[in-house]
């Protein structure tokens, strides 16, 4: 796949309904639980309304039209500090293994500092081994308890990040 087709912008309405499919597809390819996931999220198919908040961004990676992945910046939930969430990072096997992951992730702290957040929190599941290694290399650190509640009980998985 060539990168020159590739954008990272951020989310609009007309993107709605393939980032939830993106998500969706991903979670299934990895087995992971409907239940106490994003799976089963309602802002999955309304994506640009969820991130339509202050201190909430949506960013998607547009390959020729067509939706590859995506990840957001949004506050933590139910948790009284500076902190962030990095949320729904998803990419098709397309979009694997190019280095799209690491300028995602790029774009999406620069925003979270733009917005004056201190910290980034982040959740996922032990097998999804690909993005563990790279939270770590950006310099996400392990926690031993999850922050704030978020509802995904079945992420055991929890790292921050210093912003």
């Amino acid at each position: 796949m060539s990168n020159n087709n590739i954008v990272i912008r951020e989310i609009q309405p007309e993107d709605d309904q393939q980032i939830a499919k993106v998500i969706r597809e991903v979670l299934i390819e990895f087995g992971v639980p409907k239940v106490g996931t994003a799976y089963e999220d309602k802002a999955l198919d309304c994506m640009t309304k969820t991130y339509d908040t202050p201190k909430s961004k949506y960013f998607v990676i547009d390959h020729n039209g067509k939706i590859i992945g995506g990840a957001g910046i949004s506050q933590l939930d139910n948790y009284e500090g500076n902190v962030c969430e990095l949320q729904k990072m998803y990419f098709l096997p397309e979009a694997r293994g190019t280095g799209l992951g690491a300028k995602m992730m790029a774009v999406c702290l620069e925003q979270a500092k733009q917005f004056g957040f201190e910290h980034c929190y982040l959740e996922t599941l032990p097998y999804m081994k690909a993005a563990t290694k790279l939270y770590a290399r950006v310099g996400f650190q392990a926690l031993d308890k999850p922050m704030g509640n978020t509802g995904h009980y079945s992420c055991n998985v929890w790292m921050i990040k210093k912003l």
